[in-house]
């Protein structure tokens, strides 16, 4: 099957913002958006334009990417209204893409009953609509909603909504397994028939997971000729979630031979993927998630681990390495050096294998991890971190001291307010300088107090802002003295963005921790120099 291409979609930023549990910043889509652009992803959905607030602040502003062709979500024309005048269509066209994905009904019940309109009206919204956007310059593609059901129900009226679609223009017809209901050998057979009519390399697949099957589901279809596949990040998704694509890539290329536009390094890079958009969610990851999980190549002491160290194959299905996973020998842990050898090939720190330097760090990044750093979604931190054992890193500053007050109190209109106040006494080159700000919260407060100081001796420090603050209790059993992470986004004006991690039992230390790497890694990068005293 060499030679044959797949395209992969990603809806993560609209489907999985269903989850439940799950909201996005417009900070966490567009960090998101990067590193699936950054891997290789073909398509990456934003959202519904007019949806809601995050989706419009997306759109208005969408990151830029190299890679991947950003994609706006919506819906057919409405009954009853032309084209040129359908809020819905003037929203997909507002927004600042080169690709369009609208839904519309395939099942003949669901137009009956929940659209209440003639068959016949739901093929005509489907064929005018494609051919309005696609007189508009975007690819078009059409998004055939519960189209197995509908096959089953009624594969003659299924059967012509989708063509109306693609005798419309569409670039990709995508049938949608919306219940999750259909089982892998209808998946096969139906998207068999559908492929008689419409080229396979114009269809896509969308699998729900309501029975499991989403991502078996999908590579039935691209056996049975799909050639783009729908999916979600870590299976993100409302109900039981959609085909994960984390797992669905390595299937597709290592498994069954398919191309697709991730590079074998690319793959490498999935297991970092996954467990990046776990801490933007400020989620454990799933430990036995297929190739990427903490136990997918786990081993416990006895004849396995015997028949390992004699040859992997006996019980791992590929070489863990090709998914930038590891082994672990669970009661003699081998773990981690090729995992950090490859992340400093990734940001162009060149260092020998045998450096015994390389040892030190990996136990310095066992150490801290057992104490609840987490460097997958702070790249920035674990770039300090690696060129600090490796390299010098100035120090640009000391912080001798800080303090941090609270107040709650009514103000002079009768309102509540809680301020916040800092006091820092940073030392640069042996020179210490005080300085006291007020902020919407202590960590704000501490970011501007230490500024005042600072931006003073690095004025590259003026454009720097705060996007992005997590906070997540590693250790809930404990109550109040419990362990906490925190995760600070930083970026630029322009939109150059990093994140870094601080972990402490006192929530503001470990604030003033990832402040400080965040301060610290644009000062490197910069190539700053400290000033002579």
């Amino acid at each position: 099957m060499t030679g044959d291409r797949v395209y992969l979609y990603d809806s993560t930023l609209r489907d999985g913002a269903q989850t439940q549990g799950v909201d996005f910043s417009v900070a966490d889509k567009s960090a998101i958006a990067r590193a699936l652009d950054g891997i290789g992803i073909d398509y990456v959905e934003g959202g519904w334009p007019g949806a809601n607030p995050t989706d419009d602040a997306f759109f208005a502003a969408p990151p830029a990417l190299h890679r991947a062709q950003l994609s706006a979500f919506g819906m057919t024309r409405r009954a009853g209204r032309s084209t040129s005048n359908d809020p819905g269509l003037a929203g997909l066209l507002a927004a600042k893409v080169g690709v369009v994905c609208m839904v519309g009904k395939s099942w003949d019940f669901q137009v009956e009953t929940a659209l209440g309109i003639e068959l016949d009206e739901n093929v005509a919204m489907i064929a005018d609509s494609v051919r309005w956007v696609l007189g508009r310059d975007r690819e078009t593609m059409f998004d055939a909603e519960h189209f197995f059901d509908g096959f089953k129900a009624n594969p003659t009226y299924a059967l012509s909504c989708i063509r109306a679609a693609y005798d419309a223009g569409a670039r990709w017809i995508v049938l949608c397994d919306t219940n999750g209901g259909s089982l892998p050998h209808e998946i096969e057979a139906i998207v068999g028939e559908v492929a008689t009519q419409i080229p396979g390399d114009h269809l896509g697949i969308h699998c729900h997971n309501d029975t499991g099957n989403a991502v078996a589901n999908s590579l039935a279809a691209v056996r049975a000729g799909a050639r783009q596949v729908q999916g979600t990040l870590n299976g993100l998704g409302e109900r039981c979630g959609n085909a994960d694509l984390i797992t669905l890539i390595p299937s597709l290329v290592l498994k069954m031979g398919y191309e697709t536009a991730l590079t074998p390094t690319d793959l490498t890079r999935l297991s970092h993927l996954s467990r990046f958009l776990d801490e933007r969610l400020n989620r454990a990851p799933l430990r036995s998630a297929p190739y990427v999980g903490e136990s997918a190549f786990a081993h416990k002491g006895g004849l396995h681990v015997s028949a390992i160290e004699k040859d992997p194959r006996c019980y791992e299905h590929i070489a863990p390495e090709l998914v930038g996973n590891h082994r672990h020998i669970v009661v003699s842990d081998q773990a981690g050096r090729s995992n950090i050898l490859a992340r400093f090939r990734d940001i162009g720190l060149d260092i020998d294998a045998a450096d015994p330097k390389l040892n030190q760090l990996v136990e310095t990044v066992k150490a801290r991890e057992f104490d609840g750093y987490a460097y997958d979604g702070a790249e920035a931190s674990f770039e300090l971190l690696a060129r600090q054992a490796i390299e010098t890193v100035p120090e640009y500053f000391k912080c001798n001291s800080f303090r941090v007050i609270d107040e709650r109190r009514w103000n002079a209109r009768g309102e509540l307010i809680t301020l916040s106040e800092a006091t820092v006494k940073l030392e640069v080159q042996g020179r210490e300088s005080m300085a006291v700000a007020e902020g919407n919260g202590p960590v704000n407060a501490l970011d501007a107090a230490m500024r005042k100081v600072l931006t003073a001796v690095y004025p590259e420090l003026e454009d720097v802002r705060l996007v992005d603050y997590k906070v997540r209790i590693l250790t809930p059993g404990d109550g109040t003295r419990a362990v906490t992470r925190v995760m600070i986004e930083s970026a630029l004006g322009h939109g150059d963005h990093w994140s870094t991690v601080g972990v402490s039992t006192n929530i503001i230390d470990a604030s003033y921790r990832a402040l400080h790497d965040s301060i610290v890694y644009k000062l490197y990068r910069d190539g700053a120099s400290v000033p002579a005293a």
